[in-house]
């Protein structure tokens, strides 16, 4: 996702700034931004949230990050190659206020070790805003040629039982609320507290 080179009535776009603006209500502190891909989500916040202390930008792949550093600097971001799923993540980055990670769940292999990463480096009282498409489910192909798999809503609402409180969203385009009844949502987004 390159927002500079993209209408800025582009569908996609349009709901992945949706999403950095919704997680905008809970950033503050140390932020990690797990899958930042180009970066723009990371400096939006940054430059929107006042109370946001340092940005830990991640994501696997290289040219993403070189992207970002050249066009999406900004001094309480720090850009980082990494993968999500490397045991040795906490160790090296440390602990966050709150954790970002936007369409991340449908790209990972060891969807295990991706949770219990994110779990260990959220602070007591923490912070998860994360999102993911709705599909078939785990294990069933996709027509996303970068997705493993997408899960199903129910696969979804299972992966938080241990926080201490979930809420779950639903995005449809721009508009994200709670679930409606007779509403289809293809995005899920759960706020979780630890």
């Amino acid at each position: 996702m390159i927002p500079e080179k993209m209408k800025i009535t582009n569908g996609m776009l349009l709901e992945h700034l949706a999403r950095y603006y919704f997680a905008m209500h809970y950033a503050k502190g140390r932020i990690l931004d797990f899958a930042c891909g180009t970066g723009y989500g990371s400096k939006l916040i940054a430059r929107s949230c006042k109370e946001t202390a340092e940005i830990v930008a991640v994501d696997i792949d290289a040219s993403a990050i070189e992207y970002a550093l050249k066009k999406h600097y900004h001094p309480k971001v720090k850009y980082v190659k990494s993968d999500a799923t490397d045991t040795e993540i906490a160790n090296r980055l440390g602990l966050f206020d709150v954790i970002i990670s936007f369409e991340t769940l449908e790209h990972v292999n060891n969807e295990t070790a991706y949770l219990q990463n994110i779990f260990q480096m959220l602070k007591p009282g923490g912070t998860l805003i994360i999102s993911t498409p709705f599909g078939a489910g785990r294990g069933k192909p996709t027509k996303e040629p970068f997705h493993i798999h997408q899960l199903t809503e129910e696969e979804f609402l299972t992966l938080f039982n241990h926080y201490s409180e979930v809420d779950f969203y639903y995005q449809k385009s721009v508009l994200i609320e709670p679930k409606r009844p007779g509403k289809h949502y293809p995005f899920g987004i759960a706020v979780c507290t630890k």
